[in-house]
């Protein structure tokens, strides 16, 4: 009797022992998707300020502001939704409610400042491009309108191609003020291709067009005038050296 009662409670030690082991274990596991899931929106918010910051140098519509200020307000709730006794997640939650809450001004592109090396024009490039790859992101979650999104990835396109196009065309002119004609026509050659690429056309789009059409006529010009010249360069150097050669033989 005694020997039952000892394997019962053995057996009722070890499912015990084995049940708080699968809590346990239970516990760590939503502990670490917690701690995931906390750090995939901290990304998301520093993700987003960063963009936010570079809106002195992206000129950012009102509407772009307010999705991703929306985007750093969702973030956080459900950081404090996980975090429920951070005092500093609150707050920061509730300054991001006054932020939205609060006027902004937007901006068009006609602000855009060209940087003045392709460092910063890299990096204003790849900051649009962020920027983009946020608006597909909230649109693909259904927090903006399909309307929107188009209207404001479509601008946001067309900034794009004014740094491409503007950088090219900055080349261009560098170049061929220091007589390097032929890297001059590369530049705009390319700026041109790009504007003839887009599937649009709008003031921008034939203003550029026809300056680097006029620009390329130029260059086209003056390498004619520069072969026509070396020809006739040449043309008398072979004609010097035959006078030379026939030339009557003098006696000594």
């Amino acid at each position: 009797m005694i020997v039952t009662v000892i394997i019962m409670l053995i057996v009722a030690l070890i499912v015990i022992a084995v049940w708080v082991s699968a809590i346990q274990q239970h516990k760590e596991k939503q502990e670490a998707e917690r701690r995931k899931e906390l750090a995939k929106q901290k990304k998301v918010i520093e993700e987003s300020e960063d963009v936010i910051l570079n809106a002195s140098n992206i000129p950012m519509s009102e509407t772009i502001v307010r999705i991703i200020q929306r985007r750093v307000h969702d973030a956080l709730a459900v950081m404090v939704e996980l975090s429920p006794t951070s005092r500093e997640l609150k707050n920061r939650l509730h300054e991001s409610k006054e932020r939205i809450s609060s006027s902004i001004d937007g901006a068009d592109a006609e602000r855009l400042v060209m940087p003045d090396n392709d460092k910063q024009i890299i990096a204003l490039v790849q900051g649009i491009k962020k920027l983009r790859q946020i608006l597909r992101s909230e649109h693909s979650k259904g927090k903006v309108d399909t309307q929107v999104f188009v209207m404001e990835d479509k601008r946001l396109e067309k900034l794009q191609l004014r740094i491409n196009v503007e950088s090219q065309i900055k080349r261009g002119r560098s170049a061929r003020a220091a007589n390097m004609v032929g890297s001059a026509r590369q530049y705009f050659e390319k700026a041109y291709a790009t504007i003839c690429s887009v599937t649009y056309n709008d003031e921008y789009v034939s203003e550029k067009r026809a300056e680097l059409e006029k620009y390329l006529e130029e260059i086209s010009i003056e390498l004619k005038a520069s072969n026509a010249s070396s020809v006739k360069k040449k043309a008398e150097q072979e004609r010097d050296d035959l006078d030379v050669l026939f030339a009557p033989k003098k006696k000594w």
